[in-house]
């Protein structure tokens, strides 16, 4: 397939946004400028990979033309052997980005996220799991450079999470983490188990965007707001006043309750942030069924055979049951290193949206 058109195409557009962005006017327009620079940073990319791609054909096509005058078993002859089969490799990788960059870009990928881990089937031992789940987010975002601060929690007698909710900020948060939302399933000896039994557990995940207020639009008298003095291990000001603060939004149900800070004020701003994300999320569902769900579709009930992925500790492995993709590292996994599993779970996404182009 000749992908130099797509490239030529790629160049174009891009002069066009560069040029946009250096007329002063476009910035009276704060969110018109910030999509250009969205866009002009992803097209530089795509131009550096189309640039690559056409440096690569040119290198195969003199290798293969040197490989025509020379003896076989000569060492040139040989060497460009070599070298074509590398540079083969690198031109189907390089024109599947090319390929890839013709899909539309999901408006939500460079939002921040709200992620919401909750305790299923296992007793005990799924509210650990859950807090190990917690810890796996929070070091793959520290390795990435993001923030993540938490929202609400509802902590176990054991050390674990019955519920956790947080925020995750940075770039290309929900682009990489929404392939987490669904039940996980884990196998191990719980350290509770005093005869070395293998227990298997379950806990759910849903990854929300983060909704802007243009998004979602929220009447005062649509919510009902109460307060009330938050419960659990937070020290001398958190249990002590009312601060805690909890949102029913009347038209859909849906309850929010945030218990993080000692401000009531900044408890109400966190609800309304995840209440705004829960609702953006369901109007997502609606427009685009394909491409996303709501958070019950997300998360199911919990059960240990609605599976997205299964953490195998005595035999060190990891199984994601969507693109039957096994790794056999999960002390790594866990402790953060999930790239190995998401990058293979993006390019799934990108080859069925690019299949779903060409139909």
């Amino acid at each position: 397939m000749d992908f130099r058109p797509f490239i030529e195409q790629f160049r174009k557009r891009y002069s066009e946004v560069e040029s946009q962005l250096t007329d002063p006017k476009v910035f009276d327009h704060a969110q018109r400028a910030q999509e250009l620079a969205k866009e002009y940073a992803r097209l530089k990319q795509l131009v550096a990979t189309g640039e690559n791609y056409l440096r690569t054909i040119a290198q195969l096509d003199e290798n293969r033309a040197l490989l025509k005058t020379e003896p076989t078993d000569s060492e040139l002859a040989l060497m460009a052997k070599e070298e074509i089969t590398r540079l083969e490799a690198e031109e189907k990788k390089l024109g599947k980005e090319v390929q890839f960059g013709l899909v539309p870009p999901d408006p939500t990928d460079s939002r921040n996220t709200i992620v919401e881990i909750r305790a299923g089937a296992g007793g005990s031992e799924s509210a650990l799991f859950a807090a190990d789940l917690f810890r796996m987010y929070n070091r793959y975002a520290e390795a990435r450079g993001w923030k993540v601060e938490p929202l609400d929690s509802n902590p176990s007698d054991l050390g674990g999470f019955k519920e956790i909710v947080f925020e995750i900020t940075g770039t290309d948060v929900f682009k990489r983490l929404k392939y987490e939302s669904g039940v996980h399933r884990v196998q191990r000896v719980p350290a509770t188990e005093a005869q070395g039994r293998i227990h298997t557990s379950t806990a759910t995940v849903a990854v929300l965007p983060e909704a802007e207020e243009v998004d979602i639009e929220i009447k005062p008298d649509e919510i009902e707001v109460s307060v009330c003095r938050a419960s659990g291990k937070g020290g001398q000001g958190v249990n002590t006043t009312d601060s805690a603060v909890q949102i029913q939004h009347k038209p859909s149900g849906l309850i929010v309750r945030i218990a993080d800070e000692r401000s009531q004020i900044k408890n109400r701003a966190k609800a309304m942030t995840v209440l705004r994300s829960r609702l953006l999320e369901a109007k997502i569902a609606e427009e685009n069924a394909k491409y996303a769900a709501n958070r019950k579709q997300q998360v199911g009930t919990g059960e240990r055979n609605e599976k997205i992925r299964t953490y195998n500790f005595p035999q060190n492995r990891v199984t994601d049951h969507r693109i039957e993709v096994t790794l056999y590292n999960l002390t790594n996994f866990i402790d953060g290193d999930i790239d190995p599993m998401i990058e293979p779970l993006i390019a799934n996404e990108m080859e069925l949206r690019l299949a779903a182009l060409k139909s």
